[in-house]
């Protein structure tokens, strides 16, 4: 039952503040802090007494619609509980870096934290029609904060995000059902659809056709290529706070259910699509690295950036083996912790002392913001996989695992180059694009004379800042912390494939 604290937290938060006066902005946001607060401290005790078997923990089963088999099963395993953990983190640190909003401040904390219930509630959802839901209630508080509080082209961002989620959902509705009704049974558990999965019930044939449904349904939120194009440019529409959750988390959401739903009940089908799926991985890898090293605009960079980084999820995924999946899922945490922080700078940090986002038009900013210069280096040095933070562990893990793959025998020369090569073009967009920001031309003023140095990283940024990359720190430096349980719960999913 304590898990189920995160959802119903947010929710509560999200009401309080959707029924606070706008102008009561000071309050309103503390309560938002402090529901986000909350949420992750949850979420810290539950890993705190999580025991790493792979089991199911927490488990809470009430019945919903019953004449469908229909209930409300939550619970969470060593696969959920990391996701919960960035939820709560990039939660928190979201509230931080927009502590300066005052614009119909109530709404937009209400829309922020019912988004967060929706994720928490898809992380802990163990029923497919309960998952569906919660899904789909993460969908429309995107759209109201990307359309109402967002930059340029907002309307048409939002409304294409939309666009391109409910696609997804249709897809992944559509292979829900087909599974539901192929399993001969009046229940849409998770658990016992895996058991049915284990006796061999869906025949190869059915997974075979139903498994590219399923996953390429959920891959869309997570930005596989060539339905990514609704992220780079969510992303530069979106405010602050909803980019770091779009990056951070939604798009986990979307891996999730590629790893938990599609691979987890379609283990055949799986097998067959796993080299196609490594294909389109390293094309997500290399093409989201190349665009971004011809971008301009600084959040675009990182829009791109995102997409590249999913990549090494989806070849995780695609490698069928313990050590490439549990890469997956500590890639997820890695981007969800490192994606945010550098949205965070770029949109509020920089944009809001420099009013622009043209890497063209910056000057000398290493002289004018050097702390906030060298913050964003260390940033950009995790996410182009510096060791000693997260996303080189995490990187590892997914290329041990496609050496180790038994499902991409005779791919596994190219797929290691074209991931290498990847990682290669990732550290040169990331170092050109921080010298382009920060180590560029001086321009001086008219006058002759040095510009003026930009006002300091203010108090919410820093302890935003020192989280987002604390947590980063800490994972590359102490991976067991999730791996030991991440690998129990995937060893799960692994028996089924050898089954």
């Amino acid at each position: 039952m304590t898990a189920l604290l995160t959802i119903l937290l947010s929710f509560a938060g999200a009401a309080v503040c959707g029924l606070m006066r706008p102008r009561d902005h000071r309050q309103i946001r503390w309560v938002a802090l402090g529901t986000s607060i909350a949420g992750l401290a949850v979420a810290l005790f539950c890993w705190q007494r999580y025991e790493a078997e792979g089991g199911i923990a927490d488990l809470v089963d009430i019945p919903w619609i019953p004449e469908m088999g229909v209930s409300f099963l939550t619970g969470y395993d060593g696969i959920s509980l990391p996701l919960l953990l960035v939820t709560g983190l990039v939660a928190v640190c979201g509230v931080l870096f927009t502590w300066d909003l005052k614009e119909r401040a109530n709404e937009f904390y209400a829309y922020f934290l019912t988004l967060i219930g929706g994720v928490y509630g898809v992380f802990l959802s163990l029923d497919l029609f309960l998952l569906f839901v919660f899904y789909e209630i993460a969908v429309v508080p995107k759209y109201f904060l990307i359309a109402n509080w967002g930059g340029e082209r907002r309307e048409f961002a939002a409304m294409k995000l939309v666009l391109y989620s409910f696609a997804g959902s249709a897809l992944v509705l559509l292979g829900l059902l087909a599974v539901y009704f192929a399993a001969g049974v009046e229940s849409f558990s998770l658990v016992d659809l895996g058991h049915l999965t284990e006796r061999e019930r869906f025949t190869p044939g059915f997974q075979a056709i139903v498994f590219p449904i399923l996953f390429v349904g959920f891959a869309i939120l997570a930005g596989m290529w060539p339905f990514h194009t609704w992220a780079p440019t969510g992303h530069v529409a979106a405010p602050t706070a909803a980019s770091m959750l779009l990056a951070g988390v939604v798009m986990k959401l979307g891996a999730y259910g590629c790893l938990r739903v599609a691979v987890g009940l379609l283990p055949a089908g799986a097998q067959v699509w796993a080299p196609l799926i490594a294909v389109v991985a390293i094309v997500n890898i290399g093409y989201g690295a190349l665009v971004a090293l011809r971008q301009n605009d600084f959040k675009y960079v990182i829009g791109y950036s995102s997409v590249s980084h999913m990549g090494f999820v989806l070849l995780g995924i695609a490698t069928l083996h313990e050590v490439g999946m549990t890469g997956a899922v500590l890639q997820m945490f890695s981007h969800g912790v490192i994606g945010a922080v550098l949205f965070a700078m770029v949109g509020t940090v920089i944009y809001s002392r420099t009013h622009s986002r043209k890497l063209d038009e910056f000057s000398g900013l290493i002289d004018r913001m050097p702390g906030i210069a060298w913050v964003f280096v260390i940033a950009g040095l995790a996410s182009m996989g510096l060791p000693g933070f997260s996303g080189f562990i995490s990187e590892l893990y997914v290329l041990i695992g496609v050496w180790k793959s038994d499902y991409l025998t005779g791919h596994k020369g190219w797929v290691l180059v074209g991931a290498g090569l990847g990682i290669l073009l990732t550290f040169g967009y990331t170092l050109v694009k921080i010298h382009e920001a920060f180590f560029g031309v001086r321009h001086p003023d008219g006058n002759g004379a040095p510009l003026k140095p930009y006002k300091p990283m203010t108090t919410p940024e820093i302890i935003g800042c020192a989280i987002l990359l604390g947590a980063s720190l800490l994972i590359g430096l102490f991976p067991q912390l999730l791996t030991g349980v991440i690998g129990p719960s995937v060893e799960i999913i692994i028996n089924r494939l050898s089954g």
